[in-house]
């Protein structure tokens, strides 16, 4: 899971430059980032960590179509879907240690 956040990071630093193997690299590490986040479960009863896994899922889903954006549209749409992958993954982080 590191890996893909540090490949995540390089990726999308590297986008904005606008060198040609960049949303290769991201991609990479959306795929592993995500897979790790699709495997993680949580069987417990408790409805607020279950809607923050749902939380996280959905944005695992939105660094994907990310990645897809990257390589599709030559404009900067990527990086609302980049955003809002970041700011949901970051609200999940905080607020999740503390229902477990």
């Amino acid at each position: 899971m590191i890996v893909g956040a540090i490949l995540l990071l390089i990726g999308a630093a590297l986008m904005i430059t606008g060198w040609t193997p960049a949303p290769y690299i991201y991609c990479i590490g959306a795929l592993l980032f995500a897979s790790m986040q699709m495997t993680d479960r949580y069987e417990g009863d408790d409805f607020i960590v279950r809607r923050l896994r749902r939380q996280q899922l959905f944005s695992s889903l939105m660094l994907l179509v990310t990645g897809v954006l990257m390589f599709v549209e030559r404009h900067n749409g990527w990086i609302v879907t980049l955003t809002i992958a970041a700011l949901i993954q970051l609200y999940t982080a905080f607020r999740m240690p503390e229902k477990k």
